[in-house]
């Protein structure tokens, strides 16, 4: 790990001598990319492929994205019902192994190492849950014996070719905030990650039985529709809660439909014309959960062109950049359109990086997230090479959430330090190492040009291991002898520099 960790310095130093960005990078900036898992979008690309194959596909991705300077990945852990790690709420999903119920074999927890292998890398992982989707279609004899469907038929409500856990039940609710606990306990998740889907999609000519637990549950003279958003709401308050209190510095963020409400119907909408918008007609409210703090961010999926007439992208960031408070806004971008949509825009191939430059001169938003992992990975290397050179050349820090209120304490870190055969051998005291992830290496020829806000600076980002040593070749440093190095804790958050001149 320690050479590669080495090699992965080597490369980084060596891309950013190459060019420099003409759009100027910031140092805190949100880059994920959604790793779908649900039928297999991405990955595993089958769940009947050996576990080499799969840990070697998932690597790919890991690289690619890596390569790209981004630095987290949104992965789907919980697709319809089920999980891919083991759970006592769900099963194995048959999108991992092929049958669901059966555990991978040889046995090995994979959600435990892909973690490890983000991190590995200076890549957050936020672990991506489908709540309340409990099948994908209505092959029924598939299901494991231990499904909710088996297990809980009264929670299920059919809708369209699928079931759905009845977002109105309180046992509902519990469960669901156990599932999300299980994994915020069980495992070193940085966010835990919900997307769009609440209330399903309407279908036309159907209804959503849910009468009866309204009935019983809606407070007096409370409309339907009311209801059920605050049925969306008591989830996403109570697994807020419970993220915090296991483990305060896991974030939690929500991917909506990018359209709260068309101008047409509410004056505060944006000016859209979406057939249907997360208000009306999934029923979720993301700017109450941002105005109650209950999510340390939103990332509104935003997949339109930039001037698609009924719905642009150009506007759409835009309402969300003056309606977002309390939270950190990220936007959610569709490469999986390029050259493959009936909207020519995406024929072109700088609608990406327009997109991407508008969301770094519109106010409050601080990242991007692009759908889906296997878009940019094949025919589109125009694009990616507009990406490289102008907009992810520099390493870019997540930022860390608004709703964190802990300082940093520490004034810097004190390291051990040696030169030795080329390397720079560092060692971290035990009594300070506690929480911390990651050290950061910045490099300059003399103080007054060593700007720690400035991106062209930083040149690693280095996972630190248990005993607290680490390592990196300087041979790339090119006659810059001062060296800053810092360090992030698990709240994202910096300490100050410690400052190292080197002969």
């Amino acid at each position: 790990m320690q050479k590669k960790l080495i090699l992965i310095f080597l490369i980084t130093l060596t891309s950013c001598s190459v060019f420099k960005p003409s759009i100027p990078t910031p140092k805190h900036e949100f880059r994920g990319v959604w790793i779908a898992t649900v039928v297999n979008i991405d990955w595993p690309k089958s769940g009947l492929d050996d576990i080499e194959k799969q840990k070697q596909d998932y690597l790919k991705i890991l690289d690619f994205y890596n390569d790209l300077n981004f630095n987290a990945v949104i992965v789907q852990i919980r697709a319809a019902g089920d999980a891919f790690y083991p759970s006592q709420y769900a099963p194995w999903s048959r999108f991992l192994t092929g049958n669901e119920g059966v555990a991978p074999e040889p046995y090995y927890d994979p959600l435990q190492w892909m973690i490890q292998e983000a991190h590995a890398r200076g890549m957050e992982f936020h672990a991506w849950l489908n709540p309340y989707r409990a099948t994908f279609d209505e092959k029924l004899e598939i299901l494991s014996k231990n499904h909710d469907y088996n297990l809980h038929p009264d929670w299920m409500l059919k809708y369209g070719k699928k079931y759905y856990y009845n977002p109105g039940l309180p046992e509902v609710q519990q469960h669901l905030t156990n599932i999300m606990g299980e994994v915020v306990a069980n495992y070193d998740v940085d966010a835990v990650h919900f997307d769009d889907y609440f209330y399903p999609y309407k279908i036309t000519n159907e209804t959503f039985e849910d009468t009866d637990a309204y009935s019983k549950y809606a407070q007096p003279r409370q409309s339907l529709e009311d209801w059920r958003r605050s049925n969306i709401d008591s989830l996403v308050k109570k697994v807020h809660n419970t993220i915090k209190i296991k483990k305060p510095w896991v974030q939690f963020g929500i991917s909506p439909f990018g359209v709260w409400k068309n101008n047409s119907t509410d004056p505060l909408g944006s000016d859209t014309k979406a057939g249907q918008t997360t208000y009306d007609d999934l029923y979720a409210d993301p700017l109450l959960w941002m105005k109650m703090g209950w999510i340390d961010y939103l990332v509104p999926q935003v997949y339109w062109s930039m001037d698609l007439p009924v719905a642009s992208h150009k506007k759409i960031v835009d309402w969300w950049s003056k309606n977002s408070i309390n939270t950190n806004l990220y936007i959610g971008n569709g490469p999986y359109k390029i050259r493959n949509n009936s909207d020519k825009a995406w024929d072109r191939k700088k609608e990406l990086p327009n997109q991407l430059s508008f969301a770094r001169e519109t106010n409050n938003v601080i990242g991007n997230v692009f759908f889906s992992a296997k878009s940019l990975m094949s025919n589109k290397e125009d694009v990616l090479k507009i990406l490289k050179k102008k907009y992810y050349q520099n390493i870019a820090l997540p930022p860390t959430s608004p709703l964190q209120k802990n300082a940093f304490q520490s004034e810097s870190i004190e390291t051990q330090f040696q030169e030795k055969d080329g390397l720079l051998h560092f060692s971290i005291p035990s009594i300070e190492r506690q929480n911390l992830r990651y050290a950061l290496v910045y490099v300059a020829k003399k103080e007054s040009k060593l700007n720690l806000e400035n991106s062209d600076k930083l040149v690693a980002k280095i996972p630190l291991s248990e005993s607290g040593n680490f390592s990196f070749d300087r041979s790339g440093f090119k006659g810059r002898k001062l060296l800053a190095l810092t360090f992030i804790n698990n709240f994202g958050q910096e300490s100050r520099p410690k400052i190292i001149s080197l002969n």
